[in-house]
Protein backbone atom coordinates (compact mmCIF):
# COMPACT_ATOMS: atom_id res chain seq x y z
CA UNK A 1 0.00 0.00 0.00
CA UNK A 2 1.17 3.53 -0.81
CA UNK A 3 -0.22 6.89 0.30
CA UNK A 4 -1.81 9.21 -2.21
CA UNK A 5 0.71 11.57 -3.82
CA UNK A 6 1.17 14.89 -2.04
CA UNK A 7 2.13 16.90 -5.12
CA UNK A 8 2.17 16.83 -8.91
CA UNK A 9 5.84 15.82 -8.84
CA UNK A 10 4.94 12.94 -6.52
CA UNK A 11 2.25 11.92 -9.00
CA UNK A 12 4.77 11.91 -11.85
CA UNK A 13 7.07 9.73 -9.71
CA UNK A 14 4.16 7.43 -8.82
CA UNK A 15 3.29 6.89 -12.49
CA UNK A 16 6.95 6.48 -13.44
CA UNK A 17 7.34 3.81 -10.75
CA UNK A 18 4.81 1.73 -12.67
CA UNK A 19 6.48 2.54 -16.03
CA UNK A 20 3.80 5.00 -17.15
CA UNK A 21 5.39 8.03 -18.80
CA UNK A 22 2.89 10.88 -18.42
CA UNK A 23 3.18 14.52 -19.41
CA UNK A 24 2.72 17.12 -16.69
CA UNK A 25 -0.85 18.02 -17.75
CA UNK A 26 -2.01 14.42 -17.29
CA UNK A 27 -0.11 14.07 -14.01
CA UNK A 28 -1.78 17.28 -12.78
CA UNK A 29 -5.32 16.12 -13.48
CA UNK A 30 -4.59 12.69 -11.94
CA UNK A 31 -3.24 14.43 -8.82
CA UNK A 32 -6.31 16.66 -8.57
CA UNK A 33 -8.67 13.72 -9.08
CA UNK A 34 -6.99 11.80 -6.25
CA UNK A 35 -6.85 14.75 -3.86
CA UNK A 36 -10.38 16.05 -4.56
CA UNK A 37 -12.01 12.62 -4.68
CA UNK A 38 -13.52 13.36 -8.09
CA UNK A 39 -13.94 10.86 -10.94
CA UNK A 40 -11.48 11.34 -13.81
CA UNK A 41 -12.94 11.28 -17.32
CA UNK A 42 -10.34 10.46 -19.99
CA UNK A 43 -11.13 10.81 -23.68
CA UNK A 44 -8.87 10.10 -26.63
CA UNK A 45 -8.14 7.75 -29.48
CA UNK A 46 -7.87 4.04 -28.81
CA UNK A 47 -4.45 2.84 -27.69
CA UNK A 48 -3.11 6.08 -26.18
CA UNK A 49 -2.98 4.80 -22.59
CA UNK A 50 -6.33 5.78 -21.01
CA UNK A 51 -7.15 2.36 -19.58
CA UNK A 52 -3.57 1.88 -18.47
CA UNK A 53 -3.89 4.84 -16.07
CA UNK A 54 -6.36 2.89 -13.90
CA UNK A 55 -4.19 -0.24 -13.95
CA UNK A 56 -1.10 1.76 -13.03
CA UNK A 57 -2.83 3.59 -10.17
CA UNK A 58 -4.14 0.34 -8.72
CA UNK A 59 -0.72 -1.27 -8.95
CA UNK A 60 1.27 1.72 -7.66
CA UNK A 61 -1.12 2.50 -4.80
CA UNK A 62 -1.66 -1.13 -3.81
CA UNK A 63 -5.42 -1.00 -4.39
CA UNK A 64 -7.90 -3.46 -5.87
CA UNK A 65 -8.74 -2.81 -9.53
CA UNK A 66 -12.41 -3.28 -10.36
CA UNK A 67 -13.14 -3.03 -14.08
CA UNK A 68 -16.49 -2.47 -15.74
CA UNK A 69 -16.08 -3.07 -19.47
CA UNK A 70 -18.88 -1.21 -21.20
CA UNK A 71 -20.76 -2.44 -24.26
CA UNK A 72 -24.00 -1.78 -26.09
CA UNK A 73 -26.94 -3.04 -24.03
CA UNK A 74 -25.13 -2.97 -20.69
CA UNK A 75 -27.75 -2.90 -17.94
CA UNK A 76 -28.04 -2.72 -14.15
CA UNK A 77 -28.01 -6.51 -13.75
CA UNK A 78 -24.60 -6.75 -15.43
CA UNK A 79 -23.08 -3.56 -14.03
CA UNK A 80 -24.48 -3.17 -10.51
CA UNK A 81 -26.28 -6.17 -9.04
CA UNK A 82 -28.78 -8.92 -9.61
CA UNK A 83 -30.52 -11.47 -7.44
CA UNK A 84 -29.47 -15.11 -7.41
CA UNK A 85 -32.82 -16.40 -8.63
CA UNK A 86 -31.91 -20.14 -8.72
CA UNK A 87 -30.74 -20.00 -5.10
CA UNK A 88 -33.86 -18.06 -4.11
CA UNK A 89 -36.07 -20.70 -5.73
CA UNK A 90 -34.26 -23.47 -3.87
CA UNK A 91 -34.78 -21.57 -0.61
CA UNK A 92 -38.50 -21.20 -1.35
CA UNK A 93 -38.88 -24.91 -2.20
CA UNK A 94 -37.08 -25.93 0.99
CA UNK A 95 -39.31 -23.63 3.05
CA UNK A 96 -42.44 -25.07 1.41
CA UNK A 97 -41.23 -28.65 1.97
CA UNK A 98 -40.68 -27.96 5.66
CA UNK A 99 -44.06 -26.29 6.02
CA UNK A 100 -42.49 -22.94 6.88
CA UNK A 101 -44.50 -20.62 4.64
CA UNK A 102 -44.46 -17.37 6.57
CA UNK A 103 -44.51 -15.19 3.44
CA UNK A 104 -43.35 -11.99 5.05
CA UNK A 105 -40.36 -13.65 6.69
CA UNK A 106 -39.61 -15.64 3.54
CA UNK A 107 -39.65 -12.48 1.40
CA UNK A 108 -37.33 -10.76 3.84
CA UNK A 109 -35.01 -13.77 3.82
CA UNK A 110 -34.72 -14.34 0.07
CA UNK A 111 -34.12 -10.65 -0.58
CA UNK A 112 -31.25 -10.47 1.89
CA UNK A 113 -27.61 -9.79 1.10
CA UNK A 114 -26.68 -13.47 0.93
CA UNK A 115 -28.70 -13.79 -2.29
CA UNK A 116 -27.32 -10.58 -3.79
CA UNK A 117 -24.83 -10.97 -6.65
CA UNK A 118 -22.61 -7.89 -6.61
CA UNK A 119 -21.40 -6.62 -9.95
CA UNK A 120 -18.50 -4.15 -10.46
CA UNK A 121 -20.24 -0.90 -9.47
CA UNK A 122 -21.55 -2.34 -6.22
CA UNK A 123 -18.24 -4.07 -5.48
CA UNK A 124 -16.49 -0.71 -5.89
CA UNK A 125 -18.48 0.75 -2.99
CA UNK A 126 -16.98 -1.78 -0.61
CA UNK A 127 -13.56 -1.50 1.00
CA UNK A 128 -13.19 -4.50 3.33
CA UNK A 129 -9.52 -3.66 3.94
CA UNK A 130 -10.27 0.02 4.51
CA UNK A 131 -8.68 0.99 1.19
CA UNK A 132 -10.80 2.48 -1.56
CA UNK A 133 -10.46 0.41 -4.75
CA UNK A 134 -9.78 1.79 -8.22
CA UNK A 135 -12.93 1.58 -10.34
CA UNK A 136 -12.34 1.57 -14.10
CA UNK A 137 -15.42 2.27 -16.23
CA UNK A 138 -13.92 1.46 -19.61
CA UNK A 139 -15.24 2.73 -22.96
CA UNK A 140 -18.36 4.41 -21.57
CA UNK A 141 -19.22 5.68 -25.05
CA UNK A 142 -20.23 2.13 -26.00
CA UNK A 143 -23.24 2.22 -23.66
CA UNK A 144 -26.48 4.19 -24.07
CA UNK A 145 -27.82 7.33 -22.39
CA UNK A 146 -30.06 5.34 -20.02
CA UNK A 147 -27.03 3.73 -18.43
CA UNK A 148 -25.27 7.09 -18.23
CA UNK A 149 -28.25 8.43 -16.31
CA UNK A 150 -28.02 5.58 -13.84
CA UNK A 151 -24.33 6.35 -13.28
CA UNK A 152 -25.17 9.85 -12.04
CA UNK A 153 -26.21 8.54 -8.60
CA UNK A 154 -23.07 6.44 -8.33
CA UNK A 155 -20.72 9.26 -9.34
CA UNK A 156 -22.47 12.03 -7.41
CA UNK A 157 -22.91 10.37 -4.03
CA UNK A 158 -21.01 7.09 -4.39
CA UNK A 159 -24.10 5.12 -3.55
CA UNK A 160 -26.41 2.55 -5.12
CA UNK A 161 -30.05 2.00 -4.24
CA UNK A 162 -31.20 -1.61 -4.07
CA UNK A 163 -35.01 -1.29 -3.71
CA UNK A 164 -35.44 -4.63 -1.94
CA UNK A 165 -32.71 -3.80 0.57
CA UNK A 166 -31.53 -0.23 1.09
CA UNK A 167 -29.29 2.49 -0.27
CA UNK A 168 -25.70 1.27 -0.04
CA UNK A 169 -23.23 4.11 0.51
CA UNK A 170 -19.47 3.82 0.14
CA UNK A 171 -17.63 4.35 3.40
CA UNK A 172 -14.45 4.85 1.38
CA UNK A 173 -15.37 6.21 -2.09
CA UNK A 174 -13.49 4.51 -4.92
CA UNK A 175 -10.93 6.14 -7.19
CA UNK A 176 -12.91 6.35 -10.43
CA UNK A 177 -11.39 6.41 -13.92
CA UNK A 178 -13.80 6.65 -16.86
CA UNK A 179 -12.57 6.26 -20.43
CA UNK A 180 -14.15 7.05 -23.78
CA UNK A 181 -12.93 6.63 -27.36
CA UNK A 182 -15.47 9.30 -28.37
CA UNK A 183 -17.44 7.11 -30.74
CA UNK A 184 -20.35 9.23 -29.47
CA UNK A 185 -20.68 12.21 -27.16
CA UNK A 186 -21.18 11.48 -23.47
CA UNK A 187 -23.84 13.63 -21.78
CA UNK A 188 -22.75 16.86 -20.10
CA UNK A 189 -24.49 15.90 -16.84
CA UNK A 190 -22.05 13.05 -16.37
CA UNK A 191 -18.99 15.01 -17.48
CA UNK A 192 -19.77 17.78 -14.98
CA UNK A 193 -19.30 15.29 -12.15
CA UNK A 194 -15.78 14.52 -13.33
CA UNK A 195 -12.45 16.13 -13.98
CA UNK A 196 -11.73 15.94 -17.71
CA UNK A 197 -8.60 15.32 -19.74
CA UNK A 198 -8.00 14.60 -23.41
CA UNK A 199 -5.25 12.01 -23.86
CA UNK A 200 -3.59 12.67 -27.19
CA UNK A 201 -0.82 10.94 -29.06
CA UNK A 202 2.56 11.57 -27.39
CA UNK A 203 5.27 13.60 -29.05
CA UNK A 204 8.43 11.87 -30.25
CA UNK A 205 10.42 12.33 -27.05
CA UNK A 206 7.69 11.01 -24.77
CA UNK A 207 6.85 8.08 -27.04
CA UNK A 208 10.52 7.12 -27.13
CA UNK A 209 10.59 7.30 -23.32
CA UNK A 210 7.50 5.05 -23.21
CA UNK A 211 9.16 2.48 -25.49
CA UNK A 212 12.35 2.54 -23.42
CA UNK A 213 10.32 2.05 -20.22
CA UNK A 214 8.02 -0.66 -21.53
CA UNK A 215 10.28 -2.47 -23.99
CA UNK A 216 13.86 -1.92 -22.78
CA UNK A 217 15.06 -4.97 -24.69
CA UNK A 218 14.45 -3.08 -27.95
CA UNK A 219 15.86 0.27 -26.91
CA UNK A 220 18.51 2.08 -28.95
CA UNK A 221 18.55 2.68 -32.70
CA UNK A 222 15.61 0.36 -33.38
CA UNK A 223 13.41 2.11 -30.85
CA UNK A 224 14.33 5.50 -32.32
CA UNK A 225 13.49 4.36 -35.86
CA UNK A 226 10.23 2.74 -34.80
CA UNK A 227 9.03 5.82 -32.94
CA UNK A 228 10.02 8.14 -35.79
CA UNK A 229 8.24 5.90 -38.31
CA UNK A 230 5.04 5.72 -36.24
CA UNK A 231 5.09 9.48 -35.69
CA UNK A 232 5.36 10.01 -39.45
CA UNK A 233 2.69 7.39 -40.11
CA UNK A 234 0.21 9.30 -37.94
CA UNK A 235 0.56 12.21 -40.33
CA UNK A 236 -0.75 10.14 -43.22
CA UNK A 237 -4.38 9.99 -44.35
CA UNK A 238 -5.35 6.78 -42.57
CA UNK A 239 -8.69 5.41 -41.40
CA UNK A 240 -7.19 4.48 -38.02
CA UNK A 241 -3.88 5.83 -36.82
CA UNK A 242 -1.73 3.54 -34.68
CA UNK A 243 -1.70 4.26 -30.96
CA UNK A 244 1.06 3.82 -28.42
CA UNK A 245 -0.18 0.28 -27.81
CA UNK A 246 0.53 -0.54 -31.46
CA UNK A 247 3.98 1.06 -31.22
CA UNK A 248 4.84 -1.20 -28.28
CA UNK A 249 3.43 -4.24 -30.10
CA UNK A 250 5.54 -3.43 -33.16
CA UNK A 251 8.71 -3.00 -31.13
CA UNK A 252 8.06 -6.36 -29.46
CA UNK A 253 7.36 -8.03 -32.82
CA UNK A 254 10.57 -6.66 -34.34
CA UNK A 255 12.51 -7.85 -31.32
CA UNK A 256 11.05 -11.34 -31.74
CA UNK A 257 12.21 -11.23 -35.38
CA UNK A 258 15.73 -10.27 -34.20
CA UNK A 259 15.66 -7.02 -36.15
CA UNK A 260 18.04 -4.27 -35.09
CA UNK A 261 16.93 -1.73 -37.71
CA UNK A 262 14.00 -1.10 -40.01
CA UNK A 263 14.06 -2.08 -43.67
CA UNK A 264 11.31 -1.96 -46.35
CA UNK A 265 10.73 -5.72 -46.43
CA UNK A 266 10.32 -5.97 -42.64
CA UNK A 267 7.93 -3.01 -42.60
CA UNK A 268 5.76 -4.55 -45.33
CA UNK A 269 5.70 -7.91 -43.56
CA UNK A 270 4.72 -6.46 -40.19
CA UNK A 271 2.34 -3.61 -41.10
CA UNK A 272 -0.52 -5.70 -39.70
CA UNK A 273 0.91 -5.14 -36.22
CA UNK A 274 0.57 -1.37 -36.63
CA UNK A 275 -2.48 -0.99 -38.88
CA UNK A 276 -5.77 -2.83 -38.40
CA UNK A 277 -7.60 -2.00 -41.63
CA UNK A 278 -6.72 -3.49 -45.02
CA UNK A 279 -7.24 -0.16 -46.82
CA UNK A 280 -4.63 1.46 -44.56
CA UNK A 281 -2.20 -1.41 -45.09
CA UNK A 282 -2.68 -1.32 -48.87
CA UNK A 283 -2.08 2.43 -48.87
CA UNK A 284 1.15 2.25 -46.90
CA UNK A 285 2.89 -0.90 -48.12
CA UNK A 286 5.50 -0.87 -50.86
CA UNK A 287 6.69 2.50 -52.11
CA UNK A 288 4.88 4.51 -49.42
CA UNK A 289 6.59 2.58 -46.63
CA UNK A 290 9.92 3.05 -48.43
CA UNK A 291 9.27 6.80 -48.73
CA UNK A 292 8.49 7.18 -45.02
CA UNK A 293 11.49 5.08 -44.03
CA UNK A 294 13.84 7.14 -46.19
CA UNK A 295 12.35 10.32 -44.76
CA UNK A 296 12.78 9.37 -41.12
CA UNK A 297 16.25 7.91 -41.63
CA UNK A 298 17.35 11.18 -43.22
CA UNK A 299 15.86 13.14 -40.30
CA UNK A 300 17.59 10.90 -37.73
CA UNK A 301 20.92 11.26 -39.56
CA UNK A 302 20.56 15.03 -39.75
CA UNK A 303 19.75 15.21 -36.05
CA UNK A 304 22.79 13.10 -35.18
CA UNK A 305 25.07 15.40 -37.20
CA UNK A 306 23.96 18.54 -35.40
Amino acid sequence: MRDLPASIDDTVDLLNSARYVADRALATVVFLSLRMGRPLFLEGEAGVGKTEIAKVLADALGRRLIRLQCYEGLDVASAVYEWNYPAQMVEIRLAEASGDIDRERMTSDIFSERFLIKRPLLQALEAPDGLAPVLLIDELDRTDEAFEAFLLEVLSDFQVTVPELETIVAEHPPIVIITSNRTREVHDALKRRCLYHWVGYPDTARELAIVEARAPEAAGDLAQEVVAFVQALRGEDLFKRPGVAETLDWVSALHELDRVALDPATINDTLGVLLKYQDDIARMEGSEAQRLLSQIQAEIKAEANR
